[in-house]
């Protein structure tokens, strides 16, 4: 289910999160603002949730899909992880 964007807290980089950006070429302000404005965002387990949209990228403007997994139930919310993957269809989901 497609919630409504819950982006009015304050959020936190892990180390872990910060490390595996700049291993996939992901900057801070393009996570930002995936966190505040998704295409699309679920709960996938109890206090973690997804964040995505589609992001143009590279001298191309190839078309990824922009991924952010954040905890939701710590205070100040915490980025997991942030990828980006060009298989869209994979994780797109259409609205129920």
């Amino acid at each position: 289910m497609i919630m409504r964007n819950p982006s009015d807290k304050e959020y936190i980089f892990t180390q872990h999160a910060l490390f595996e950006m700049e291993q996939r070429g992901l900057s801070k302000q393009i996570v930002a603002t995936v966190i505040e404005n998704p295409e699309q965002h679920w709960e996938i387990q109890q206090g973690r949730y997804v964040f995505q949209s589609r992001v143009p990228m590279g001298s191309s403007e190839k078309l990824f899909l922009v991924r952010v997994l954040l905890d939701m139930d710590r205070q100040p919310r915490e980025i997991v992880t942030a990828y980006r993957t060009s298989k869209i269809d994979k994780y797109w989901r259409e609205e129920q």
